[in-house]
Parts: C-alpha cells; sequence; structure tokens
C-alpha cells in the first residue's frame, strides 16, 4: 500500500522556470519562491484517532471516514485543498484542454496521482479501481452523476467552484479531518495577504491601479473576467482597482475579438487556456486591436500561467498568485 505523502510536504510549491520567461517585464521574478503556507505540525496531527463525522455538503449531509488518505480529487480547486492540506489525493481529474494536473505542483507529488478521466467527466471504472475512501468534487461540476460516484465512495461536493473557494476548503478540511491545519493555513495567508497589500502602498494606492484579467478559451472566445472567479477574488482581496468592464459581479464576460477595449488596464494579464490555436490567441495577439490596447503599447502586458491563475484555486495558487501580483506591480 502506498504511504501518506510527509506532513511537512504541506505547501511547498514553488514558481515554475516557464512562468519567468514569458514575466519577462518583471526582473526579480526569475528564482522567485512563493513564501507558501507551511503548516506546523501541531496543525496537522490530530493527537490520535478521529471518529467518522457527518459534513453537510451541497447534498445534504454525508458521513465520511475519520482521516482519509485515499482520496479522488474531480477538479483542481479539491486538488488545490487536498494537497495544501498534507494529502496526496490517490487520483484526479484533469481540465480537458490540459496535459496534465497543475503544474505549480512538485513533478515528485503529482506522479503519485492516477488519472481518473477529465473535469466534468470523470472514469467511475478507474476511480472505483483506486479504492477511495473519499470523493471530492462540484454540484456544479458532477451533480448529475452524484449517485453514480456514492456508490463508489463518500462523496463530498461543494455548490459551485471558483469565487467562493475558502468557504469551500473549510467543507473539504471537514471531510479530511484537517480543520485544525485549514485554519492555520487560512491565518497564514491572511498575513500574507497584509503584508503584500502593505508593500503595494495600500489600500488607497491599489484601488488605483486597474488590473485587467483576460483568457483566451477553446472556440475562440476571449473572456474578460469580472470579480466573481478565483483570480478576480484574490484582486478583491488585495483591494486592487478593475477595469470598468471587469468591475462587476459576475464571472466574466465574453467578447469577440474585435471588441477588446474591456480588456485595457494599467496592467493586463492574459492566460491561454489549451492550444492557442483552438482558443484563437495566436491570431488575436498579433492582430492589431491587441496591439491598439494602452498595456500592451506600455509593455504592461504579461501572459500568466493558464493552470496557476485559473485552475490553481485554492490557499496554495493564491499564495502565489500574491507573489507574482507583488512582483509585477512592483513592490
Amino acid at each position: 500500500m502506498r504511504r501518506p505523502p510527509p506532513r511537512r510536504t504541506v505547501l511547498t510549491a514553488a514558481l515554475g522556470a516557464a512562468l519567468a520567461s514569458v514575466l519577462d517585464g518583471c526582473d526579480r521574478l526569475p528564482g522567485l519562491r512563493a513564501p507558501g503556507f507551511r503548516a506546523p505540525r501541531s496543525a496537522l496531527d490530530t493527537g490520535g484517532p478521529a471518529p467518522a463525522a457527518t459534513v453537510t455538503a451541497a447534498t445534504g449531509p454525508v458521513l465520511v471516514p475519520a482521516e482519509p488518505r485515499r482520496v479522488v480529487v474531480l477538479d483542481t480547486a479539491e486538488l488545490d485543498s487536498a494537497m495544501t492540506l498534507g494529502i496526496t489525493p490517490v487520483g484526479a481529474c484533469r481540465p480537458a484542454a490540459d496535459p496534465g494536473l497543475p503544474d505549480y505542483w512538485p513533478p515528485a507529488r503529482l506522479a503519485e496521482i492516477a488519472p481518473t478521466g477529465t473535469v466534468g467527466a470523470p472514469d467511475p471504472a478507474a476511480i472505483a479501481a483506486l479504492r477511495p475512501q473519499l470523493i471530492l468534487g462540484s454540484l456544479l461540476r458532477d451533480g448529475d452523476r452524484f449517485q453514480q460516484l456514492r456508490a463508489i465512495a463518500p462523496t463530498v461536493l461543494t455548490h459551485t467552484t471558483g469565487s467562493p473557494w475558502k468557504e469551500n476548503v473549510q467543507l473539504h478540511a471537514r471531510a479530511l479531518g484537517r480543520q485544525a491545519a485549514a485554519e492555520t493555513v487560512a491565518e497564514a495567508y491572511r498575513g500574507q495577504l497584509a503584508q503584500t497589500l502593505r508593500a503595494l502602498g495600500g489600500p488607497g494606492a491599489t484601488a488605483g491601479r486597474r488590473i485587467s484579467l483576460v483568457r483566451f478559451v477553446p472556440g475562440g472566445r476571449i473572456r474578460l473576467y469580472g470579480r466573481q472567479n478565483f483570480p478576480g477574488s484574490v484582486l478583491a482581496d488585495l483591494q486592487l482597482g478593475r477595469p470598468e468592464a471587469q468591475n462587476a459581479d459576475r464571472f466574466a464576460l465574453e467578447v469577440p475579438p474585435d471588441q477588446l477595449a474591456g480588456a485595457d488596464g494599467d496592467l493586463l494579464l492574459y492566460a491561454v487556456h489549451g492550444d492557442p490555436d483552438a482558443a484563437g490567441a495566436t491570431a488575436v495577439l498579433t492582430g492589431a486591436g491587441w496591439q491598439s490596447l494602452g498595456a500592451v503599447r506600455a509593455r504592461r502586458a504579461f501572459r500568466v500561467d493558464d493552470r496557476l491563475w485559473f485552475e490553481g484555486i485554492g490557499y496554495t495558487g493564491a499564495d502565489q498568485l500574491l507573489a507574482q501580483l507583488r512582483c509585477l506591480l512592483g513592490a
């Protein structure tokens, strides 16, 4: 039987060298290591066997085993929660447009995780073969297959994913028996947030900076991200301003390539989900509309890692976003 990873491995992920190469406008980024929220051993050790517990999920009460170790995760938010809290899942679903799981995690840990299909289309046979003690997912992605999943193992689903990630982590922690660790990590994030906000000049300075979030997705669609999503919530935590078209309580606004004015900002951060040609990014990034944006002309437009910024939904992902924003904004 595979042994669980040492608990001291919580939150050891570091920024990849590939990201440093695309953020060439930030000369301090090469070699940058995110501070991380390493939970102390006392927060991870429970002091003895814990009883089975009932947690209230989006589908109602779910009886979960004590401190489950064989966990399958159905999306990247659940992956971040488990890994952050010291549990390497036995299986995980990857986003369909990606070649693998988010690579802001150490390769050695990712190598221990068996594939179980893609996000929104998990493979029940592959999941069952792993003999999981617990399955984590969301009603948004897997509500229509909940009965099938619960027949394999206790299944805890949040209502949705993305912007309510902090509340979702708390549910994941209760299901995993890691509430103390989750509180330690949350407290560390709040401390890192306060430190970053001070480094950026405080709320008055951050509110005056318009940060644009743009994502190219398969099918040639261009999304201008609002506040109700994971990276938007981190920007809100830093009290950073947003362009008018993105300063709304919604997930995203999709625009055609000839209507890019709403993508402009003092700092423009864009990502490509999957193949750049399939996402239409190749054509748009070389087109006149994109090149005429003020942020592009001022060399303040940077490509960021899609698998971190838009899929790294959790405290480890958020920690690395804070580190990169601090660098990009010159703090």
